[in-house]
């Protein structure tokens, strides 16, 4: 009786040790799940609604102006404007482009914005909120992973085109190009695009109707941006 007690003294290190990865092993199977079924369903359906619009909900007490339209039906030159502008690799890299944060690491903080790809753009913006906490970076990262894997780069494109902020409660190029420009995204120029896509950083502080001397400086830099890198041909291999 006393040898079996001792026998199952020294087993219990193991069987915990058993135990515990067998919980870390339901636990990492559940995230991955739940990540998956979070994630899959809008590479086919377009997305009701985001964590950034409702958050602006909530806060103005107001519905955000908001219209799905397919790339289709969005004007090429908005997407290689805003590809110029928020991320030049993106046709390149699998949503993190790793030169971009080499470089910002020694840049100001005002200028970090630059390492966060519209792939970690997409997953902010349809997921999380605004800020810079170590937790909401790690949910980005990981949110970001699935995206890349399950999303074809047309569909990332498409959703970030569609789910932005272009203003004050303003998401997506349909409700930013009627509300601004009156006219379809089908119809934007490179040179309206480029103002567009120019307010991005700051979309609360830009104002496409009456644009600062920056924005205006800033639209013409994404357009010879989008001139450098190719025009609309530059996103045919998506």
């Amino acid at each position: 009786m006393g040898w079996r007690g001792r026998g199952s003294r020294q087993r219990g290190p193991g069987t915990l040790l058993r135990r515990s990865l067998r919980i870390l092993a339901w636990v990492a199977g559940g995230a991955v799940l739940g990540t998956v079924l979070l994630v899959l369903p809008w590479r086919f359906v377009a997305p009701p609604t985001s964590a950034f619009m409702l958050r602006d909900w909530v806060e103005h007490g107001r519905a955000p102006r908001y219209r799905w339209v397919p790339l289709s039906r969005i004007s090429p030159q908005l997407a290689i404007a805003v590809v110029a502008a928020e991320d030049q690799r993106f046709p390149l890299h699998n949503g993190f482009d790793f030169r971009a944060i080499e470089k910002a690491l020694g840049e100001s903080r005002r200028q970090a914005r630059g390492a966060s790809t519209i792939s970690q753009q997409v997953a902010k913006n349809l997921y999380l909120w605004p800020g810079r906490s170590f937790v909401r970076k790690a949910l980005e990262a990981w949110l970001t992973v699935f995206i890349e894997t399950l999303w074809p780069k047309r569909r990332i494109l498409e959703v970030y085109l569609n789910t932005a902020e272009f203003g004050r409660g303003v998401f997506g190029a349909s409700a930013a190009s009627e509300g601004y420009l009156g006219k379809p995204a089908s119809h934007l120029s490179l040179s309206e695009a480029s103002l567009l896509a120019a307010a991005l950083p700051s979309p609360k502080r830009s104002s496409v109707t009456q644009p600062s001397d920056y924005l205006w400086r800033r639209a013409g830099e994404i357009e010879r941006a989008a001139r450098g890198l190719g025009g609309s041909g530059y996103l045919a291999r998506l």
